[in-house]
């Protein structure tokens, strides 16, 4: 018998959409500045339904610099341009690694994001960030603890995306 945490969950179509309206409309959240929602890569169940229930001010896309995560990333921008969602910017994941003895940057999930990008659906589109591959971030995250806490290159990475994204936010002071 399979213990619980290797049994996978496979929802479809009205259970996502079923799921996605408890939660957005069955949780007394308070008052909110900002709600950040993590998606799957793609254009399904998950993104749709949550463009049909709540106002979506902007959405920031999340790409490693492989063809194909670029080419479903792509796809994601033209559903959202299609749905009417802004889409903010760019965030390159995985972009390189540094090498801890030279310093020198490897771009070993391959390079020119923005030369994928051109003629795309994501051309003129802001990359807002490109963060590194760094063993201590998956350290990090096998101990529980926030690597913007313990790392800053890794906090001065997020800060520039998050100051690159505010002024698309509509806050109240």
């Amino acid at each position: 018998m399979k213990s619980p945490q290797c049994i996978q969950v496979v929802w479809r179509g009205l259970m996502v959409m079923q799921a996605i309206k408890k939660l957005l409309r069955g949780v007394i959240w308070g008052p909110l500045d900002v709600l950040v929602i993590d998606m799957p890569p793609g254009t399904g169940d998950t993104q749709l339904s949550i463009t049909q229930e709540i106002p979506i001010q902007g959405v920031v896309l999340v790409t490693t610099p492989q063809s194909v995560a670029v080419a479903d990333c792509i796809k994601g921008a033209e559903m959202f341009r299609k749905v009417e969602v802004p889409i903010v910017g760019l965030v390159e994941n995985m972009g390189y690694y540094q090498c801890t003895d030279c310093g020198k940057k490897h771009r070993i999930f391959g390079s020119n994001l923005r030369q994928k990008l051109n003629g795309k659906a994501l051309r003129e589109v802001p990359v807002l960030g490109k963060l590194p591959v760094k063993p201590s971030v998956s350290d990090n995250c096998d101990s529980g603890t926030p690597s913007v806490i313990m790392d800053s290159e890794i906090s001065e990475i997020f800060d520039q995306i998050v100051h690159s994204i505010a002024p698309y936010l509509e806050l109240d002071d």
